[in-house]
């Protein structure tokens, strides 16, 4: 197994399957300068390694929740993750997960409720600056993910200078042809490296209207809100 570590949510019942490694090389990678879910009030203080399949399966037993996010890294490298799914699935645990969309696997698992991919950006150029990677296997498995029926929605994170209202408009228009009610939500970037500041709450509910031109359902965190409930870490 990929997962390094496990959070939970005991108010809304939710933990959260954090996976070492990734497909992409983002500038200015939150993963990177924190590998932990930045939900928690303080950083765990055991020592990271990587879950055994087992080990994981206890902790998830024994914190009992309704809903399983697996989130990035990028959780479709994980050649057990097929196994995992049926895991949970056989256990009455809703499973979401996020990915960048790159690489999917053949046959996504019926225990799966939905996936959210991550649209780093639409324009090629500016999606290969961003992640090293282009973008054309994303934007075809969106379609791909879309058109089998699987619950869909995607997610976006505001980058002051790069990613901004234009570009999350353009996305927004590419979604909408394949159905103007698929979720979307812009996500606040939380500056790890200096490069790049966080975002203005406007600037961030600005770009949201852009969107919602063109899609009914979109979300966003500005960079105010206040967590639901405590977030702590299972392991480490």
């Amino acid at each position: 197994m990929r997962v390094h570590h496990l959070a939970r949510s005991s108010c809304l019942r939710e933990v959260y399957l954090h996976f070492r490694g990734c497909n992409f090389s983002c500038l200015g990678c939150v993963g990177r300068g924190f590998p932990y879910d930045v939900h928690l009030g303080e950083p765990p203080r055991g020592k990271p390694r990587l879950l055994s399949l087992r080990e994981l399966l206890g902790l998830l037993d024994g914190a009992g929740p309704g809903r399983a996010f697996l989130v990035g890294g990028e959780p479709t490298l994980d050649p057990h993750l097929p196994l995992l799914i049926r895991e949970l699935g056989e256990r009455g645990i809703q499973v979401h997960f996020l990915t960048n969309g790159c690489q999917l696997p053949d046959g996504v698992p019926e225990e799966v409720e939905g996936i959210c991919m991550s649209l780093k950006a639409h324009s090629s150029p500016l999606h290969r600056f961003l992640t090293g990677r282009d973008n054309r296997r994303v934007l075809e498995n969106f379609r791909k993910v879309h058109e089998e029926g699987i619950p869909l929605s995607a997610e976006t994170v505001h980058l002051s200078g790069l990613v901004e209202k234009g570009e999350i408009g353009k996305i927004a228009r590419f979604i909408s042809p394949l159905d103007d009610t698929i979720p979307y939500h812009l996500d606040v970037y939380l500056a790890v490296n200096g490069r790049w500041r966080a975002p203005h709450p406007w600037e961030v509910e600005e770009a949201a209207g852009e969107a919602g031109k063109y899609l009914k359902k979109v979300t966003h965190f500005a960079g105010r809100e206040k967590p639901i409930g405590e977030v702590v870490s299972l392991f480490p």
